[in-house]
Parts: C-alpha cells; sequence; structure tokens
C-alpha cells in the first residue's frame, strides 16, 4: 500500500490495490469523494478513516484536460456544476452530474469517468480494457453501445471499469476519416454538442454519444452512417436524366419483378432515393405533378424536402420524412410519395388490384385502419405492399355522396387539410387521414359520422327530456359545453336547450384532479350564486347562460371543455348516491373564537397545540411548513419555536394536484430532506409525497399551483398561472416556459420568483432585508452588491436595507439551500448519531468529508461531545437519492 498526501485532503491518503485491502480499510458502502459512485479497488482511503475515498482514475484526473473530441476549448474540472441549479445533465452518458464535472463553456459538462472514457477511445483505442462475451442475463442492463448507440444484441463488447460497453466495430473506429460527400475537411470523431442533423440520413434531435463531424463546416454525420455508402445514379423511367445522389452507386438500377430477385441481389437494407424505403417501382414511376382528386384546388409537385432542416411531416400519415415529396405551397400540404399515390389510388381505382389478406397474416400490422382510423379489430383488409390497411368497408366508400345535414352541395372525400372540426361529432382534430368536406362553406364530417345515420331523437342521462336533431345548421352556442359553432345540433324544445349531439353524453358528476370536491354539470346557472366567474383552469370568464362543471360546496367553476382536456385528468362519477369521502383535515380544532374562526388547534405533525397569532416574539421566524417569513394569519407553538401560517396548517392529509401525473393522492410529509419535483428546491420542511411514484413537492409549489387568483406582496393585482406562457419574469429577467400573469397588466413572474421571501436576514447587515423592484429603488447612486461586490442590475429585484443603504442580489442573500430549516433534526446514513443542519456565521471547522471549513448548511452532529461536522453538499446525494 503506496501512501499519499495529495488531493486537497488534511489526512494522508493509503493507496489500495486489491479488494481485500479494501474490505480491510472499509465499514460499509463509500462512495468516491469527485464522482459519488461506490468505490472500488484501486482507490484512496483516508489513513484516519474519516470517510474520504477516491477512485485512483478521479484521484489521477488533470484539472484541465484537452480532449480530442472538443478542440477547441480545453475541459475544466469543476467541484460542483456551473449554474445556481445543484445538477446537470452529463453530454456523454445522458445522467445527471452533482459532484466534480468537467465543465466547457460551450456548456459541456461531463462526469470524470465519461470525458476520461472517451479520452481514452480518441489517444488508446481502449486496448488495455477487458474483452468480454455478453451473457443473455447482462442485456437488459447493457442494452445500447456507447459509440454508436445500437443495440449491443450479443456482439462481445469491451466493459470498462466504469460501466460503459462497445461494439469490437466501435472501439476500433478511426479518429479521423475522409468522406465523399464532405471533400473539404477530414471529419473528426467528437461530442455531439449541436443538435444538428446527420447529413445523410437527415435525422435529428439531441443523441448524445459521438459522431463524426466537420465543426467549420457544421457538418455532421452518425457513425453508423459514416460505415455506409449511399447511391449516386438512378435512372428514372419518367425523367430523360439519371438521378444522382451526394455519394454511391454509379451504375444504373434494372427492375426485379419478385422477392426471389430481391433477396438475391440485396445485402442489408437499402434505400429509395425517392420515399427512403426499399427501391420501389412506383418511385421511380411517380409523376412530377399529381392532379389528386382529394385536392382539387391545386396540383401537387414533386419537390425534394422542402424545409431548411429537411425534415417534413406527411399530411396524410403524420409521419416525417427527408426525400422526396409531393407538395401544395399555396395550402402548405406535404406528402411521402407512397402516400399521395395510394390515396390517389382509393379516389380512381378503388384499391381493386390490390391483395384481399385477413388480419391475422404475420404481416400484416394490428394498428388503426387509414381510412376512418377506426382499430382493425379482426376485419379482413386489404394490405398495399405499402404498409397502409383498409377495412373491406373503406375501400368501397363513394367518392361523392349528398347528407342530410348539408343539402347546399355534395360532399367530397378530401384530406383534412384545414383541421376543421366534424360538425356532426364537433370533434376537433388534428388527425390525419382523409373526410368527406365541402370547401365552398368549410363544412367537414368524419367518414364514419357521415356513415351513421343521425338519430332523429336521443334520450340524456343528464337531462330529463329528449334531444330532437335539427337538420338546419345554423349558428349557434351549445348549451352543453358553451361553445360556439355552426354544427348540427340537438334541441330541447321544453327547456330551449340546443347542444352537440357528443355533449348529450357528457357526465353529470365527475371527480377531476384541478378541484379538491366533485363537479357537477349544469346547463346554466343564476348569476348571483357565483362570486368569481372565471374558470379555474384557464381563467377566462365563464358564460354561466350555458353549460360548465361547478362545486356547489366553494363556488369553483370550469369550462367543459378545459375541465375535460386531459382525460387522465377526471374520472366520471357513475353512482351519484354514494356519498363523498371527506377531505381528512390534518388539525384538530380545540378551541374557536366567536367568528368561528380556530384559535387553538393540534396538528399532526406537532406535538404541541398551536394558538392563533399574533406572537409577541415578532414576525422574524419562518414557516414550519413552507420555510417561507411569517405573516398574518398564523399558528405559533407556546413551547417551542414552532410557526405555520394558517394556510399551510389548513392543507389536508391527502391532496391530489392537477400538474402530478400519477393517479394516487399525495400525503403530507415533515422533517425529511428532499428535493421538489417543481421547483427544483432542496428543503426538508413540509411536502406532498406520492404514494404511487414517491416523488415529492413542497408547499410553496402546492399553495402557488392550486387552480385560482394568487397574490403577490409585490403587485397589487391578482395572479394567475399559465402552464405555458412564453415571457421574460419581471423579477429576474430570465425567460418562462410557465409563469404566473396579471390580466390587467404585463407582470410576469416565473414559479422560483413567486415564491422569492419579502423579507430576508442576512449577517451583511443588521436589519431585516425587504424584496426590492426597480421602481422602489431609492438608491440608484450606486448598482453593485454588498456582499458579492459585483454589478447589480437596477432593473431586476434585489434585497434592500432602507436603514443602511444595503443592497444584494436576491442569491447572494438567500445563498444556496435558502428552504433548509437550520436546528432541525437529520438522521444519520453513515454516522451513528442524529445530526443537526447548521449554518456557522463565524467559526468555520473543517468538514470531515473533504476537509474544507464549513462556510455554508452543514450537517454537525446533536451531541456536544462528537464533533463530527460535514458539508451539506458533500452528504446531498445520499439523503436525496430516491427522492
Amino acid at each position: 500500500m503506496e501512501e499519499s498526501n495529495n488531493y486537497g485532503h488534511q489526512h494522508p491518503l493509503l493507496l489500495i490495490l486489491n479488494q481485500d485491502q479494501m474490505i480491510h480499510n472499509q465499514s460499509g458502502a463509500t462512495h468516491c469523494s469527485r464522482c459519488g459512485e461506490e468505490v472500488s479497488a484501486p482507490c484512496f482511503c483516508c489513513v484516519e478513516h474519516c470517510g474520504f475515498y477516491l477512485h485512483k482514475v478521479c484521484a489521477d484526473a488533470p484539472l484541465e484536460l484537452n480532449h480530442p473530441f472538443h478542440p477547441h476549448h480545453p475541459l475544466v474540472l469543476q467541484q460542483k456544476p456551473p449554474s445556481f441549479r445543484t445538477w446537470c445533465f452529463c453530454h456523454f452518458c445522458d445522467k445527471t452530474c452533482t459532484k466534480f464535472i468537467y465543465h466547457c463553456s460551450c456548456e459541456l459538462n461531463f462526469h470524470i469517468k465519461c470525458a476520461l472514457f472517451t479520452f481514452n477511445i480518441a489517444e488508446n483505442n481502449l486496448k488495455e480494457l477487458d474483452h468480454v462475451a455478453l451473457q443473455d442475463e447482462e442485456l437488459e442492463d447493457y442494452s445500447q453501445c456507447f459509440g454508436c448507440r445500437e443495440p449491443l444484441a450479443k456482439y462481445t463488447h469491451f466493459s470498462p471499469d466504469c460501466g460503459f460497453n462497445l461494439h469490437d466495430k466501435c472501439a476500433e473506429l478511426p479518429f479521423k476519416l475522409n468522406l465523399e460527400c464532405h471533400r473539404e475537411h477530414p471529419l473528426v470523431l467528437q461530442f455531439y454538442s449541436k443538435p444538428l442533423s446527420c447529413k445523410i440520413c437527415c435525422g435529428i434531435g439531441w443523441q448524445r454519444g459521438f459522431v463524426y463531424g466537420c465543426s467549420p463546416c457544421n457538418f455532421v454525420v452518425h457513425i453508423e452512417c459514416a460505415s455506409q455508402s449511399p447511391l449516386q445514379v438512378i435512372k428514372s423511367t419518367n425523367h430523360e436524366h439519371p438521378f444522382t445522389l451526394f455519394n454511391g452507386h454509379q451504375h444504373p438500377l434494372f427492375l426485379m419483378l419478385n422477392q426471389e430477385q430481391l433477396m438475391d441481389n440485396q445485402r442489408g437494407v437499402t434505400d429509395c432515393w425517392r420515399c427512403g424505403e426499399k427501391l420501389h417501382k412506383v418511385c421511380a414511376k411517380a409523376p412530377l405533378e399529381l392532379n389528386h382528386p382529394f385536392h382539387l384546388n391545386h396540383p401537387l409537385l414533386m419537390e425534394n424536402a422542402p424545409y431548411s432542416s429537411g425534415m417534413y411531416i406527411c399530411n396524410f400519415c403524420n409521419k416525417s420524412g427527408h426525400k422526396s415529396v409531393y407538395r401544395c405551397s399555396s395550402c402548405e400540404l406535404d406528402f411521402h410519395i407512397k402516400c399521395a399515390l395510394f390515396t390517389f389510388n382509393i379516389a380512381e381505382n378503388n384499391l381493386k388490384e390490390l391483395q384481399h389478406v385477413a388480419l391475422q397474416h404475420p404481416l400484416i400490422p394490428t394498428e388503426k385502419g387509414f381510412g376512418c382510423r377506426e382499430p382493425l379489430a379482426n376485419y379482413t383488409h386489404f394490405s398495399p405492399c405499402r404498409g397502409f390497411n383498409l377495412h373491406e368497408k373503406c375501400t368501397e366508400i363513394p367518392f361523392k355522396l349528398n347528407h342530410v345535414c348539408h343539402r347546399k352541395h355534395p360532399l367530397v372525400l378530401q384530406f383534412n387539410s384545414e383541421r376543421l372540426s366534424c360538425k356532426i361529432c364537433c370533434q376537433v382534430t388534428r388527425r390525419r387521414g382523409f373526410v368527406y368536406g365541402c370547401s365552398p362553406c368549410k363544412f367537414v364530417v368524419h367518414i364514419e359520422c357521415a356513415s351513421q345515420s343521425p338519430l332523429q331523437v336521443i334520450k340524456s342521462t343528464n337531462h330529463e327530456h329528449p334531444f330532437t336533431l335539427s337538420l338546419r345548421q345554423v349558428p349557434s352556442t351549445c348549451d352543453g359545453c358553451g361553445t360556439e359553432g355552426n354544427h348540427v345540433a340537438y334541441t330541447c324544445g321544453t327547456c330551449n336547450i340546443t347542444i352537440h349531439k357528443n355533449c348529450i353524453s357528457l357526465p353529470r358528476i365527475i371527480k377531476s384532479k384541478w378541484h379538491d370536491h366533485r363537479l357537477l354539470h349544469t346547463y346554466f346557472h343564476h348569476i348571483e350564486d357565483f362570486r368569481v366567474l372565471n374558470c379555474l383552469r384557464c381563467h377566462d370568464e365563464v358564460n354561466t347562460e350555458h353549460g360548465s362543471y361547478y362545486c356547489s360546496k366553494c363556488n369553483g367553476i370550469f369550462h367543459v371543455k378545459c375541465v375535460m382536456k386531459d382525460k387522465d385528468s377526471y374520472e366520471i362519477v357513475e353512482n351519484e348516491d354514494e356519498i363523498e369521502m371527506p377531505i381528512e383535515s390534518s388539525i384538530i380544532v380545540i378551541e374557536s373564537n366567536d367568528a368561528g374562526e380556530a384559535t387553538k388547534i393540534n396538528h399532526f405533525k406537532h406535538m404541541h397545540n398551536l394558538m392563533l397569532g399574533p406572537f409577541v416574539g415578532g414576525y422574524e421566524n419562518s414557516c414550519d411548513g413552507c420555510m417561507l417569513p411569517i405573516s398574518d394569519p398564523f399558528y405559533y407553538c407556546s413551547e417551542c419555536a414552532f410557526f405555520l401560517h394558517k394556510a399551510c396548517a389548513e392543507l389536508p392529509k391527502m391532496k391530489n394536484v392537477w400538474y402530478h401525473d400519477c393517479k394516487e393522492p399525495l400525503a403530507l410529509i415533515s422533517d425529511k430532506a428532499f428535493q421538489c419535483r417543481r421547483c427544483w428546491g432542496i428543503s426538508n420542511a413540509f411536502a406532498y409525497e406520492c404514494c404511487g411514484c414517491e416523488e415529492k413537492i413542497c408547499l410553496r409549489c402546492v399553495i402557488a399551483l392550486t387552480p385560482g387568483a394568487r397574490t403577490c406582496l409585490k403587485h397589487e393585482h391578482p395572479l394567475f398561472y399559465y402552464p405555458k406562457h412564453n415571457g421574460k419574469c419581471n423579477a429576474c429577467g430570465e425567460t418562462t416556459e410557465a409563469a404566473f400573469c396579471c390580466k390587467d397588466c404585463n407582470f410576469v413572474l416565473d414559479l422560483d420568483c413567486f415564491s422569492l421571501p419579502i423579507t430576508a436576514r442576512h449577517k451583511c447587515d443588521e436589519h431585516l432585508l425587504s424584496l426590492t423592484d426597480h421602481d422602489d429603488n431609492s438608491y440608484s447612486e450606486h448598482h453593485h452588491c454588498d456582499i458579492c461586490e459585483k454589478h447589480r442590475d437596477p432593473n431586476r429585484w434585489f434585497y434592500n436595507c432602507a436603514t443602511c443603504d444595503t443592497s444584494a442580489h436576491v442569491y447572494c442573500v438567500l445563498g444556496e439551500y435558502p428552504f433548509i430549516k437550520l436546528r432541525s433534526i437529520q438522521e444519520g446514513n453513515d454516522h451513528p448519531h442524529p445530526l443537526t443542519f447548521v449554518k456557522k456565521k463565524y467559526y468555520y471547522p473543517d468538514c470531515d468529508k473533504c476537509g474544507k471549513p464549513c462556510e455554508g448548511v452543514a450537517l454537525e452532529c446533536s451531541k456536544s461531545e462528537c464533533k463530527y461536522i460535514v458539508h451539506w453538499d458533500c452528504v446531498e446525494d445520499t439523503y436525496l437519492r430516491g427522492c
């Protein structure tokens, strides 16, 4: 064993060369202090057994790495991610980084092992690594090669200690190569740091791993594409000259008439120059201009992929394409060759030349029919060689028909190019395929709706009288869902109600994740019944003269379309007589005042009774539920320093939240360090934990994102949360994807800034600091932060002391962990005694993990005789694992 004093640790380190020495020096599972993963030999350990370990490869990692896959800038070893977040994504393995990382100003981040592994690929070609056969039981865990990202199958592969796997062929990749399709410069093996499309297959998207590229030309090809040779010359029967591709085959093609000829001549999968599939005779014969019966206004012209990215979406099958395309530039319609010709064949030849195949045929995919989009079920159907499936009934549909709901003109089979809603079922749909339509009248019906005979009278389970079909198509507002339109409608003559056909079957009672109580459907309201007439989801006004869903307990109201937009967000209450389960309260009321307000309560998360404020001790404490400063109204404990806002105390034990995907409710928990899955903040205060996936959401987010208007002390008007909002936050200036917005002015706050404490303490000033915006800033003579002494943007929010003229950045005042409750107990994972969260102000003892002074948040042993203390950063992963 070799002794060393390096690597920034206060005690000497011991080099452990084998597993027997490792077991002798180890007590329980230990993790590397640099990469955070479990340690195995060879490694370094502290001779004082203070818990400091280093993989040998992490200990030997240079502080600056000139990586061949990123030649423009060096990769610099940093102790933590270079942002206010506590983690980032590794650009090679796509997993999170929380400890030491290699970072480049190009916004590239790599685990130590990923950076050194890929460096080894370029420099040493991995020849020193073990050559291991892949066993069947390993296929699940090691499913992809980290070079080309193809499945490993049963290739033998290289399996380095850091857990990566490579095909033999990827371990032998040349660092540079010359490619025929890019003769200006050689291509270099490099990280896929920009989302560029491959210049051969045109595939785009964030793909980790590495590619061959030319940085000056922004030219990138996938590893597997670089190893293939594309076709270059193809002779066509409908054009006098051969078609030339950028690289590949130099000979003309001959026609293969059967599958045996194709198998004899085929080696691997070959692509068609036009459609990207096998070399089709039909693609070679495709006309340059197609007058399609389903699109009578303009011809479809054969073009190359029309967009700068080289990609398009077919308006029939909804799949992407990057080869030749039939396009109508006037209507912005794009079709694969096979889709345009297949639908042309439907209109002209009715598909009678195609094979009649049973659904159980092994080559037939059991998807949906491409005509009506209904499931194929067990219908026999036509299966053309292009891969489409049709019901027999859909092969016999007429090209034109007269429909009782539209007597002005006949309806013609056509593409649903304008995404119009069906006038019978009123479904606004983006689905592809074709429909019956009348272009002059903008009238569209689905194939299945056109084939049905509209019922003259329909009985409803949600209304006492039957509805009668009105064949006159007139503009109206549906009294079921409140939507305006010019649709086929049903009416109740007794109640003077007009309704869409689909709205007749609206459930009477539903249970929604957007609200705590059941919601009842009604066709109209008395306006005096409601204090607020805004929909709790979209925040727009609800017209109470038409249908909506409402809560009789708290006068909450929703548009029908809003509350039923997501099928997974609500359940139909079948048994209306079933008693609704009451929401279990977190408190027991012990005493109340004359107004019925609880003045003394017992909260199930605290051992003592709580009293309603004010508290003579002042308002400088934080709420133990949300960790924001205490403000009226609140509860306090007279026996210990415990405080709860009234709103936090009254939250139920179990709660559904609309933005959580699981159907299981969330349970209120406390005194457990966690990372919120909405704001990503670290806290140990109250939280809601999902009973299914165990994700946790802090109380600040639960309260802020509860549907309805929210108040902010820094803004006079109510704010509403919009899950999709692209703008700039007034507080921090960052671009938002979701935000709290004011309907009366252009005020916008993102979730993090909405939850900022209005007041905060910092050792830089003896007084409380107040959150200040630029309109309140009367200290314009200096714009610097008194904590970090750097420039401060006067147009952004900051903390200020009016008495002392102190100004500071929000982050500088709050620090990295503003919502961790100090002096609270945290059970230790690798320490025998309970630990307490502390933040030392003047004396900074050395961390028992990294040896550096504990200036930030730390965990300290609660027993005075034990001097154990560690940075929270050093043990954070251990406590948050699984959150």
